[in-house]
């Protein structure tokens, strides 16, 4: 990260400031029992063992109760070593109150989830994964893994509450004046109070050691910037507690855009990112040689998916199915193709592109795009439905119901996930929603050209509500 600008790193070197050029740090578990610490509703969820806070059972609560600041912290640094069982869930909280049961409601939760245990079809699937500040600024990928020790740091100071995980920054939110709450979520704002950890259920148990605190003073200055958009905050916020999947599948690092950029605005607005690597003939690497080459010394942030956007129909003879295998998912479009009079277009390029007869020009489309879906290995059909500049101001008479369902039936039947696609707007309603009514999964995606078109995902957010899209229509790889 050493390309970060001034700008970005401020903020963080505010708090190193404030925060690291002390030791003062309070262990608060001392790792032979529950000294200083009162569990709620099923105390027996809660055992120490081999010198580890371990929870397994029904649900209980684990509040910091003991003498340290009286159990009331205000901006504090909190260091916890954290380990998971596949499919187990718990969470941090902090700023909140003992209670005797139920969900604690008041303050905020980090939280702990690697995995999912297996579900039934229909089933509640949490997606809010490590790292995230839950329900307000998510992190749909988790940036590490069970069955290993991992480092949860959380620092809170003013208004701005920041995660790391292992040293990385994760999430970064900072709370406005009066900020909005869906109803669960009314007791979600900062005070003060004392910490607490959860013990989720039966099937989840966890592993806490090495519990600190650094406590800071309370008059600190607030280093981060809360949101502009309040409007458009509570629609996030909204998604966000609902569990809908805000991710971004489809970001390249170009046109001046940096990992680091990237990685702010995602923390800005609660996204998740795929960076997609262009591999084809005339759009980014041509030779599995150099992918390999660029593969062996790609740094992927943990919370990332890692993405080959397939160029053109000549991909699957240019590249290995072991490059292909290191990636996370493979997408492709059917912005590039050879009509029938010979000539290989790039539709988004005018010189390159005949289209001559509308209507035939669609016939050949739609062929050679249900030729794509039906034979090359990919996840994702993104840039969909996109027409050329010539054509495109007649898109809802071209793409007709026949022609639509055409493209539904292959993709259905190739269990590829539909795209819907910031940069252009498409497909349009009457389409997500046939889609939808097909089974089709869908996922957002930009494919942005650069630094300043990356964006929020104004147009796929806005057709949640205008096409009636749950969690469970998005597709999250595997």
């Amino acid at each position: 990260m050493k390309h970060l600008s001034f700008i970005l790193l401020l903020p963080f070197f505010l708090i190193l400031s404030s925060c690291d050029h002390s030791d003062d740090w309070t262990t608060l578990f001392n790792g032979k029992d529950l000294t200083g610490w009162e569990a709620a509703e099923n105390p027996d969820t809660w055992k120490v063992e081999n010198g580890e806070l371990v929870t397994s059972g029904p649900r209980s609560h684990l509040f910091y109760m003991g003498t340290i600041e009286n159990h009331n912290f205000k901006n504090f640094e909190l260091s916890l070593d954290v380990k998971t069982l596949p499919g187990s869930n718990s969470g941090i909280y902090f700023h909140t109150m003992y209670q005797e049961e139920g969900w604690p409601e008041k303050g905020y939760e980090c939280q702990v989830i690697n995995s999912n245990p297996p579900t039934n079809p229909g089933d509640y699937v949490e997606r809010k994964m490590t790292g995230s500040i839950y329900g307000i600024r998510n992190v749909w990928k988790s940036p590490v893994t069970d069955n290993e020790w991992f480092n949860y740091h959380i620092v809170v100071q003013g208004k701005t509450i920041r995660t790391y995980i292992n040293g990385e920054l994760i999430s970064d939110y900072t709370e406005p004046e009066n900020p909005y709450r869906p109803n669960n979520y009314a007791g979600r704002v900062l005070s003060s109070g004392t910490f607490a950890l959860q013990g989720h259920d039966p099937g989840s148990e966890v592993h806490y050691k090495n519990i600190k605190v650094k406590v800071l003073p309370s008059d600190l200055p607030t280093p981060g910037n809360p949101p502009e958009d309040l409007e458009f905050e509570k629609t996030l916020l909204d998604l966000a507690s609902n569990n809908f999947p805000l991710i971004d599948f489809h970001v390249h690092l170009k046109g001046g855009l940096t990992m680091e950029t990237a990685l702010a605005n995602a923390r800005k607005y609660g996204f998740s990112y795929g960076i997609a690597v262009n591999c084809g003939l005339k759009m980014g690497f041509e030779t599995d040689s150099a992918l390999q080459s660029f593969i062996h010394n790609y740094q992927k942030p943990p919370q990332t998916w890692f993405a080959m956007q397939a160029e053109g129909r000549e991909w699957l003879d240019m590249f290995s199915q072991e490059s292909i295998d290191q990636f996370d998912y493979a997408f492709t479009d059917a912005m590039t193709w050879t009509n029938d009079n010979g000539r290989r277009m790039r539709l988004w390029i005018k010189e390159e592109t005949e289209v001559g007869n509308p209507e035939d020009f669609m016939d050949q489309l739609v062929n050679r795009l249900v030729g794509i879906l039906e034979n090359e290995p990919i996840q994702i059909y993104v840039n969909p439905t996109y027409l050329p500049d010539e054509i495109n101001a007649d898109y809802d008479n071209l793409w007709t119901e026949k022609r639509m369902d055409a493209v539904i039936q292959a993709l259905k039947a190739n269990n590829i996930a539909l795209e819907i696609n910031n940069r252009r707007n498409i497909p349009s309603t009457t389409f997500i929603k046939r889609a939808k009514a097909a089974g089709l999964k869908f996922t957002f995606g930009t494919n942005n050209g650069g630094a300043d078109d990356l964006g929020r995902m104004d147009y796929a957010i806005s057709m949640v509500s205008e096409c009636g899209l749950s969690p469970d229509d998005i597709w999250i790889p595997k």
